[in-house]
Parts: structure tokens; C-alpha cells; sequence
């Protein structure tokens, strides 16, 4: 895929695996739209990657309110990849004999409704694109078969884990709409990656989580679409 003239936004970037993910699509010359809700912490990032020789600019995005991601659709002249990375995880305590509902909700609400509602917005400039992507940053914990294989499985998170499985479902249904446009729509496990998201307990840097994310971003025309990937392959549904 050429990344000539190439415009990419990516949700939550304005720090972690978001900003790790702008700032390589930026070094293979495409305009990055940082999206994210916190004005101060979006304009840090944007004069970072500007800094760093990154043709970025900064798009005010709230994933959970319908009125910011239709006024961020709207700032778009055009664009070609959109990175769903905007998440939460909910939490440390997530046993679902103890966990509150309003923590999953939440969870859902940015997880998953976040990434229909800007996939949705951002869909018109995407079906104009000459090479469009459309990337979801999942998790390998979203993944049933690995929940259920007797294996490292991950702790027990009765809002994250449920929410990665709901968003790859989702992402199973636009794969079927968008069949017969050049679409691709792939989701990508960053790993466990040392964010404050995690308490920085994660193992794997930012730019080797988002590396897939940005393979997934890049993928020529004969690029697969539908896939559950990681750095070691396709991950079991």
C-alpha cells in the first residue's frame, strides 16, 4: 500500500500503544490524526510527534460521546486508516461474583460501542479511500479458546476479557458487511504491554505492542481482511 498522501487516525494516542502506533505510521510517512479526549495530553503528543519529523495533528475525540465523534468526522478533509485503540480495562478486581455492573458497562461502553461509533462516522471517509483499513486493537484474553484451553489464560477479568470477546464478535459482523468493498478490517493483540493502564506490569514494550497494529494498517491490496492476529500468528477465536 502506498502511504503517499496517506491519512490515518488512531483513537487514544495520545499515550501507550496509541501514541507507539502513530508515531510508526508516522515514520512511514503518513498524516496522523491523534484522537483523544484530553485537550492538554493531546497537544503534548501532537508536539512530540511533530518533533520527531511526524506530519501529526490532533483531532478532539471522546469515543463514548456520539456529538465528538461526529464533530471529528466532520474535521476530516479525508482518510484512508483508522486504529480503534481507545480502551479500559476496568479495573484490578474484576471476579464476576464481586464485579459491579457499571464497571462492565463501562468497559463495554469504550470497548466495544466506542469502536462502532467512530467506525460508523468514520466509514463515509474510509469508503472514498483508494486503500482503506480499519484496525481494532483487541486482546489475546478476548479470545474463548484460550480462556477455556486449561493454559496461561490470563487473571480472571469479568469486564475486560468479556469486552475484547464482544468487540471481536463485532468485528467478525462488519468483516461480513464490508465483504464486497477493499475494506480490511483486522484485529490486533498488542500483548502484554507496560502501560499505566496495567501499572506498567506488562512485559513487552510499546513499540512491540503496537507493531502488529501497524503491519495490520499497512497491508497491501492482496492483504487479508478478517483475521485475530498477534506478533506470533492468528490467534484461536
Amino acid at each position: 500500500m502506498s502511504e503517499e498522501s496517506t491519512t490515518a487516525l488512531v483513537t487514544g494516542a495520545n499515550k501507550g500503544i496509541g501514541y507507539a502506533i502513530a508515531a510508526g505510521l508516522g515514520a512511514q510517512g503518513m498524516r496522523v490524526g491523534v484522537g483523544a479526549r484530553d485537550d492538554a495530553r493531546r497537544e503534548e503528543a501532537v508536539e512530540k510527534l511533530r518533533a520527531a519529523g511526524v506530519d501529526a495533528f490532533g483531532v478532539p475525540l471522546d469515543v463514548t460521546d456520539d456529538a465528538s465523534v461526529a464533530a471529528a468526522a466532520a474535521s476530516l478533509d479525508r482518510l484512508d486508516v483508522l486504529v480503534n485503540n481507545a480502551g479500559v480495562t476496568g479495573g484490578a478486581e474484576q471476579l464476576p461474583t464481586q464485579v459491579a455492573i457499571d464497571t462492565m458497562r463501562a468497559a463495554v461502553e469504550v470497548n466495544v460501542y466506542g469502536v462502532v461509533r467512530v467506525t460508523n462516522a468514520m466509514l463515509p471517509l474510509l469508503r472514498r479511500s483508494a486503500h482503506p483499513r480499519i484496525v481494532n486493537v483487541s486482546s489475546g484474553v478476548g479470545s474463548l479458546a484460550r480462556q477455556t484451553s486449561g493454559g496461561d489464560t490470563g487473571p480472571i477479568a469479568a469486564a475486560y476479557s468479556p469486552s475484547k470477546t464482544f468487540l471481536n464478535a463485532v468485528t467478525v459482523q462488519y468483516v461480513k458487511e464490508l465483504a464486497d468493498t477493499n475494506i480490511k478490517i483486522n484485529l490486533a493483540c498488542p500483548g502484554f504491554v507496560a502501560t499505566d493502564l496495567n501499572g506498567f506490569r506488562g512485559h513487552r514494550t510499546t513499540e512491540q505492542g503496537a507493531a502488529t497494529a501497524i503491519r495490520l494498517a499497512t497491508l497491501p491490496d492482496d492483504g487479508p481482511t478478517g483475521g485475530y492476529v498477534e506478533d506470533a500468528g492468528t490467534i484461536p477465536w
